[in-house]
């Protein structure tokens, strides 16, 4: 599942294999930008922005993407075959020595690089970006006290980068059930501070390994692990839909190490 971390390997991937090479054909399967052509541009830099891409060429201009739930972007040699079907793919950026393809891309933009700001101007800090400013996190946390605290940790408005398994780590390792307010939650700031400690450790491969254990089936704490016993108390992890975005994302928790502040 894309999050902050995922998302920056994939950034950094693209920039090491088509930073400073020309485009040498662009197609983009969204009708609004069907007919836009970069071919001849250079690509200058590819960034991650939280959970968003931003990659800019030469002519001031910017290819957005976001990867939602179930986007990607792979890249092949001239040739080589491609892991997907073709109506899965969004965007095409081919260079001499590599070609980007996106695949199920959640959103996808071709704008001016001069109006990122517009388009991306209302995240919250990132937790693995320059802008990084944990006092800034709590700051937009505490000015909305009665939000269930899960629901919080998801809007990238209030913090740019966690996703839902980050979000079920962090509260079962803060100790925290993802169902209380925020203004219920102990050590706000600690809390804050525990993101950027899980999401650095992973910020080089994207795994988001929290237990320190990257064995297969041992890499998390409750995330994904609905109906197997907690791994420090026995109790049985529980999962649940839990307000997010406007629309409901399944939260993890173990109902012994987290204890519910209101009635379960």
């Amino acid at each position: 599942m894309p999050e902050g971390d995922t998302v920056l390997v994939a950034a950094r991937r693209l920039h090491e294999a088509i930073a400073t090479e020309e485009l040498t054909r662009t197609e983009f399967r969204v009708p609004r930008f069907a007919t836009v052509d970069l071919t001849g541009q250079v690509v200058t830099s590819v960034v991650a922005r939280g959970k968003h891409i931003l990659l800019r060429t030469d002519a001031g201009i910017t290819v957005h993407s976001h990867f939602k739930m179930e986007g990607a972007w792979h890249l092949y040699r001239p040739g080589e075959r491609w892991r997907g079907p073709g109506f899965q793919v969004r965007a095409v950026l081919e260079t001499r020595p590599w070609i980007a393809v996106g695949f199920r891309l959640g959103k996808l933009d071709v704008i001016k690089t001069s109006k990122e700001k517009a388009l991306l101007g209302h995240l919250g800090p990132d937790v693995l970006g320059p802008d990084w400013d944990s006092a800034e996190v709590v700051r937009r946390l505490r000015a909305q006290p009665q939000r269930q605290i899960g629901t919080a940790l998801l809007d990238q408005r209030t913090v740019a980068g966690p996703g839902n398994i980050y979000k079920s780590e962090v509260c079962f390792l803060h100790g925290v059930n993802p169902f209380a307010k925020v203004d219920e939650v102990e050590n706000l700031a600690g809390l804050v501070d525990l993101i950027k400690k899980l999401m650095e450790a992973n910020r080089a491969t994207g795994q988001q390994v929290t237990t320190g254990d990257r064995r297969p089936g041992r890499s998390r704490w409750v995330a994904g692990r609905a109906g197997l016993p907690c791994r420090r108390c026995g109790a049985i992890i529980r999962a649940a839909d839990q307000e997010s975005y406007g629309s409901e994302r399944i939260t993890y928790w173990c109902p012994g190490c987290q204890t519910r502040p209101t009635n379960d």
